[in-house]
């Protein structure tokens, strides 16, 4: 009987020792929930921000439309800000750091 007592215990501390050495399975499945989360929300914020540039760009079409008093050559205030970083000497990279744009949004408008 005193065999199967002190077995037992030795078993408990050596099992008790392991467990600070195994991963912790729910550890790696809540970073990767912490991840899953930044991404969507990372995701998100970039597409409220195109949101945004659009909804400039068509009320800025749309006011052009309705007021004939504007010049026939009025353009969005964000391709005016980016024709005006350019010329003001911007790279394209800094040009779409500003303006919340791609460069390759950058390209296409400056090669209207």
């Amino acid at each position: 009987m005193m065999y199967v007592l002190i077995t037992l215990i030795a078993v408990a501390v050596v099992l008790f020792i392991l467990t600070f050495f195994m991963n912790d399975k729910f550890a790696d499945l809540e970073s990767q929930m912490e991840q899953l989360s930044i991404s969507s929300m990372q995701d998100t914020y970039q597409l409220k921000k195109k949101i945004k540039v659009l909804e400039e760009e068509l009320l800025t079409d749309i006011s052009n439309d309705v007021t004939p008093a504007k010049p026939k050559n009025a353009k969005p205030l964000l391709i005016q800000k980016v024709f005006a970083l350019h010329e003001q000497g911007y790279p394209m990279d800094d040009i779409a750091e500003r303006t919340a744009l791609d460069s390759n949004d950058i390209k296409a408008i400056l090669k209207k």
